[in-house]
């Protein structure tokens, strides 16, 4: 009988797990399709560079998930979190790169767009280079991405209240915190590339004249301005 009870509690054992990666594959899904900075960015990437260049930007936004699931998994976010004069430092840095960013997309001057051929419309934008492809390199975008979602306190946080409910302390921790860390960062890539980007997509008509450009880059830069003064007014 010691065999079969076993083998029942490691059975029951599996289900849980799978019941807590299902729910957190689930909560994943609902917190990136939540519009933030970080959908702005890639949106305004997938417009200005085309979706697949985009992907530099989301790469750079992951890494900062990344750091800021190590940071909670070292203890730090505790510290972080209680601490007000770092997390008030942090919280400003981050407002007022965001609002910084939306200052320079108004200001943005636009690009005469290359003749296009209305028998072509409907290429892919990768056959078709935008009017700003190639203004910014791809490790720019990588580091604007980083810092959009890594200068935000409220993330750090969010992962300190939001990891532990899938940690089990009992379990050994390393191989937890891969497995929540791979599925955060995959799930936010398929988000952000798979439906952000591809939105952005419907929109690059507007980018082949001037008063097109001039009114995405009115929207995009004051989202960022309402995302960074929410991020520093609202506690």
């Amino acid at each position: 009988m010691r065999p079969t009870v076993g083998a029942d509690r490691r059975a029951y054992a599996g289900a849980v797990q799978l019941s807590l990666w299902a729910t957190l594959l689930a909560a994943c899904f609902v917190i990136s399709f939540t519009p933030g900075a970080g959908a702005i960015n890639t949106m305004g990437n997938s417009l200005n560079v085309g979706f697949r260049r985009s992907i530099w930007g989301i790469l750079g936004q992951q890494a900062a998930l990344v750091v800021h699931i190590l940071i909670v998994a070292a203890g730090l976010g505790v510290l972080v979190a209680g601490s007000p004069v770092a997390f008030e430092i942090i919280r400003y840095a981050g407002a007022a790169y965001l609002v910084y960013l939306g200052i320079r997309q108004l200001l943005a001057k636009p690009q005469q767009p290359a003749a296009a051929d209305d028998d072509h419309e409907d290429e892919t934008d990768d056959a078709r280079p935008a009017p700003n492809a190639g203004a910014e390199s791809r490790w720019s975008m990588f580091r604007r991405g980083l810092w959009v979602n890594l200068l935000n306190p409220k993330a750090i946080v969010f992962f300190l209240a939001f990891l532990p409910q899938f940690i089990r302390p009992e379990l050994p921790l390393l191989p937890q915190y891969l497995i929540v860390g791979l599925t955060v960062v995959v799930v936010d890539v398929i988000v952000m590339w798979g439906f952000f980007a591809v939105a952005a997509h419907s929109l690059r008509r507007f980018t082949r004249s001037v008063r097109g450009q001039r009114v995405l880059n009115g929207v995009f830069g004051t989202l960022f301005i309402a995302v960074g003064v929410l991020l520093a007014v609202v506690h």
